[in-house]
């Protein structure tokens, strides 16, 4: 095994023993860019130097008895929204060239106090304003999307470009990804980890999170990301939990909602059998599944894109009136088409919001966990605009991939979505798992618990 093959979790019980030192992970990782990203193109820029300066230090203060915690000479990677000091944040616009940030995010200070090496930044679908990340070709399968909007991230993981990354979600964007490159993706609870120094896509939705490759991982990368920062209006100061899964798999006592509604209608076949099983799987460790109705789905697609594309034309107006064509044509469109809503249905669209958040803390005082597809199909084919489900129905690709993410994002509930299995194509299937606000905790418990039966999956193979 080559140390960049290693989990976040395996390369620091490795650093922390002198199995390996952060140099040698850090150089491992750089080789296997060279090698990938001609073919995957996850990386918007490749800070090798950094990451490399980043190694030797940690290296001296590990040998230095001044190790740092998990994440200490772990080469990482940020979602190119994530602003770092000195480097561009592009959000692979034209808008931003040029750009060079003044300062660190707060996720990134707080990732380079743990000592984390960065590799480089990622590719995003164009200011995270879609499901695709066109730039960008899916890990598994080079045929195929990526995912999106953090599609760069989830693949830089899923080829081990990087042991970790971070993302942002707004609708899905952390765990589209994840779900269609076999990869595991944390929401966590809106508020959670703060978002200075993030664009931002849509504020009253958008949340940072980190995309691994195992469940353990993420709860490694999520403790260095929490905390309160009155620099973000959203960040609150939440009570004090080790997210950290127990080594364990039994799920005695822990109660998991099935939804009898909305999570599965319209979902391919082999998605709703894999996912199923998959829930068939948590029972067997204990859990008890209880039937769930979820509430309100019917204003689910009109709340989400009702606050998300007004937020965005406010955020983007200058620059949407100085240089409109520096904008890729389906971004354009979209910022255009929210400057034309009202501040009524703008309004109407937040009440919605407030009563869908009552209506699901309502319905999870029944259960611990909900677990439903991520997405509903498996990476379509790049260009692919619409699907045709069994009912005749069609569907444009963004809307499926986005319709059963959207919920967490509109009520800031934690979703978690990990690998569950593959479609006869071979592409990697999703299931999401929703906790109650800052339930984190209970999420990662289940997670950790099914992915420790031996079903996550191993690195993409690259050519």
């Amino acid at each position: 095994m080559q140390p960049y093959e290693l989990t976040v979790a395996e390369a620091a019980e490795a650093v922390r023993t002198g199995q390996v030192s952060p140099v040698e992970l850090v150089e491992s990782t750089l080789e296997r860019i060279a090698q990938v990203e001609p073919h995957l193109r996850a990386f918007t820029i490749v800070t090798a130097d950094r990451a490399r300066a980043a190694a030797r230090r940690a290296e001296t203060e590990v040998a230095g008895d001044a190790y740092r915690g998990p994440l200490h000479g772990i080469p990482a990677a940020l979602k190119d929204l994530i602003d770092v000091a000195g480097l561009a944040t592009s959000a692979s616009s034209r808008v931003r060239a040029g750009h060079r940030a003044e300062s660190d995010s707060t996720v990134a200070a707080r990732l380079a106090s743990a000592g984390a090496a960065l590799v480089g930044k990622t590719h995003t679908h164009e200011f995270a304003y879609g499901l695709i990340t066109p730039q960008t070709v899916n890990a598994r399968n080079p045929a195929r999307v990526a995912g999106g909007s953090s599609g760069g991230s989830a693949v830089a993981v899923a080829a081990g470009a990087a042991a970790f990354a971070l993302g942002t979600d707004t609708g899905g964007s952390i765990r589209v990804p994840a779900a269609l490159n076999g990869v595991v993706g944390l929401k966590p609870t809106y508020g959670l980890v703060p978002r200075h120094g993030v664009t931002s896509l849509a504020w009253s939705l958008d949340h940072v999170g980190p995309l691994t490759r195992t469940v353990e991982d993420a709860a490694l990368v999520l403790a260095a990301l929490v905390g309160h920062d009155p620099r973000d209006p959203a960040s609150v100061a939440a009570p004090a939990v080790d997210h950290r899964p127990g080594p364990g798999t039994d799920l005695t006592g822990l109660r998991v909602g099935v939804p009898g509604n909305y999570y599965f209608d319209r979902v391919d076949p082999e998605v709703e059998a894999a996912v199923r099983r998959a829930i068939g799987r948590l029972e067997e460790l204990g859990a008890r599944l209880v039937d769930v109705e979820i509430p309100m789905t019917r204003y689910v697609r009109a709340t989400q894109w009702g606050l998300m594309v007004p937020e965005a034309s406010a955020y983007h107006e200058r620059t949407l009136r100085a240089v409109p064509d520096l904008y890729g044509a389906d971004v354009r469109v979209l910022l255009e088409a929210g400057e034309l809503m009202t501040a009524g249905d703008y309004l109407r669209a937040q009440r919605a919001r407030t009563l869908m958040r009552q209506a699901w803390q309502d319905m999870l005082e029944a259960v611990d966990v909900i677990a439903a597809p991520t997405v509903p199909l498996t990476a379509v084919e790049t260009g692919r605009t619409s699907v045709t489900w069994g009912d005749g129905s069609v569907e444009s690709v963004s809307d499926a991939y986005v319709r059963l993410s959207a919920p967490a994002n509109l009520t800031g509930v934690p979703a978690l979505s990990l690998p569950v299995g593959l479609d006869p194509a071979g592409l990697p299937i999703g299931m999401q798992l929703m906790g109650r606000p800052f339930g984190e905790a209970a999420v990662l418990r289940a997670g950790h618990a099914y992915e420790r039966t031996g079903t996550a999956l191993g690195l993409a193979s690259v050519p």
